[in-house]
């Protein structure tokens, strides 16, 4: 059966309802509580550290679905970010996530229809004598039947519902950007540690050059010392210095293997998966000539952690009119109709019908102080996180002028460690050929072989420094990365 609301609920004259629908409809466009403006923030118009001749601040940034990393031209690279950002598990988690977002607000716009439900009752039942006093054990019995369909509507005169479904809609907008953040950082994780990787293998392949040099040189002075050319002190220095360059050769193999067991998980794979497949050298690819930093209103525009923030903003000063349509008195119509009698063959009969419409009055005004303090902690999320908004953009201008000096310098420090590695193996050669003449002592080869080693060291390592700052730089840009969602769930990992 139909109960009322705990509010006061009064039947109303078909004429009476259709002047309350009339009204709803008339008021259908208001909703209480402040619109979303999105915030004005002063930001500069260049970044201060985008001076170096290979940024570039004038041209348009690529358009966000060319991903950056095709650039470099290294098929084995393209294959390790598209299989990353379809299997990665934080991607995965992160879709969830939206998904459930998804699922809510459709759950909040059912809330602008009417709620229909059905219900059916058949009972058989028996007073005692002593409730049906007099009354033959055959009258007390008792049957009955019923069948009815009800709805439920609230008429969002207010805003209420509005509200609801505007605060979820920017969830899921929110939950879209964090996904789309999460690729940056997967597909930027990828990128980096591939060329760590292969910045390593050429590091390893210096190192076992070297050793390979100093053991041969070290033969030669065995032979001279053997020959009693050399003394024991020559041999012992020619020793020492062949087996710390050798010690080098172990700490970068295991530092090679992390890389890979790395690159492993973050495809969504076992650690050991991809040794076979990356364990041969490779060189480090390309860098491009020029990176195209745009200017800073273009990061606000392109930054996904930005629009995340923004939509969680929106979401927070959509909620104060949730909690503000509460000052206002909440209308709900409802109504029944059905079929109740005593004998289930009486169901449907003219004279079984039942129905009802009634108009439910729920106003919380006498609890004002309950609903007044959810509206000052509506207001207060809504400050906070208007203040997470300006700290993400602060955060994201910060990271962004980093990435720029970073990169530049380490193209800086990349140009001036490549021509002390050429001076330095020119220098050990020279060496060379002047101890075979005679011309200078073991030391001065011993001292150039090790210098050889450093600069060249120094200069590999600087290259993976460059083409680690040129993938950060592009993920502080958040330029060229894929903007749509996923079409479809990602796949478990093979």
């Amino acid at each position: 059966m139909f109960r009322s609301p705990r509010a006061a609920s009064a039947a109303l004259s078909k004429g009476a309802l259709l002047k309350t629908a009339a009204l709803a409809l008339a008021l259908g466009g208001c909703a209480v509580g402040p619109d979303h403006v999105r915030p004005t923030l002063a930001v500069p118009e260049r970044f201060a550290q985008a001076t170096a001749p290979d940024i570039g601040t004038d041209a348009p940034l690529p358009a966000a679905d060319t991903a950056f990393w095709h650039g470099f031209g290294d098929a084995q690279l393209d294959a390790l970010v598209a299989d990353a950002l379809t299997a990665n598990h934080d991607l995965r988690i992160a879709l969830s996530r939206y998904d459930r977002a998804n699922a809510l607000l459709r759950g909040a716009k059912f809330d602008r229809i009417p709620t229909l439900t059905a219900q059916a009752e058949a009972s058989d039942g028996r007073s005692s004598a002593d409730q049906a006093p007099g009354v033959s054990r055959a009258d007390r019995d008792a049957e009955s039947y019923s069948v009815g369909a009800s709805a439920a509507w609230e008429l969002d005169l207010f805003g209420r519902i509005r509200r609801n479904v505007e605060a979820g809609r920017a969830d899921v907008a929110a939950s879209a950007a964090d996904l789309a953040a999460a690729q940056v950082v997967i597909a930027g994780d990828v990128a980096r540690t591939y060329f760590e990787l292969r910045g390593l293998q050429a590091r390893l392949r210096v190192a076992r050059e070297n050793a390979d040099t100093q053991a041969e040189t070290l033969k030669l002075v065995q032979a001279r010392h053997d020959a009693g050319r050399d003394s024991p002190f020559d041999l012992a220095r020619a020793r020492a210095q062949q087996a710390s360059t050798s010690a080098r050769i172990p700490a970068l193999e295991a530092q090679a293997a992390l890389a890979m067991h790395r690159l492993a998980v973050l495809t969504g794979r076992p650690p050991e998966a991809l040794l076979a497949e990356l364990s041969p050298e490779k060189p480090l690819p390309a860098l491009p000539s020029r990176i195209e930093a745009g200017t800073p209103g273009d990061l606000l525009r392109r930054r996904p952690d930005i629009a995340a923030a923004e939509a969680r903003l929106h979401a927070s000063t959509a909620r104060i009119g949730v909690a503000t349509a509460d000052l206002f008195p909440k209308f709900t119509l409802r109504g029944l109709i059905g079929s109740q009698a005593i004998d289930a063959n009486d169901l449907f009969t003219r004279d079984s019908e039942t129905r009802l419409v009634a108009l439910g009055v729920d106003w919380s005004f006498l609890d004002i102080g309950r609903v007044r303090a959810r509206i000052a902690a509506a207001d207060a999320d809504a400050a906070g996180t208007l203040a997470a908004y300006e700290r993400t953009v602060l955060l994201a201008l910060e990271d962004t002028e980093n990435a720029l000096v970073r990169h530049a310098r380490a193209r800086e420090e990349d140009f001036l460690l490549a021509q002390a590695a050429d001076d330095s193996a020119q220098a050990a050669r020279l060496a060379r050929v002047r101890f075979d003449a005679g011309a200078i002592g073991l030391l001065d080869v011993l001292d150039a072989e090790r210098t050889r080693l450093q600069a060249e060291d120094a200069f590999a390592d600087a290259r993976t420094r460059t083409a680690t700052s040129a993938v950060t730089l592009y993920e502080a840009l958040a330029g060229g990365w894929p903007e749509t969602l996923p079409v479809e769930r990602p796949v478990a990992s093979k």
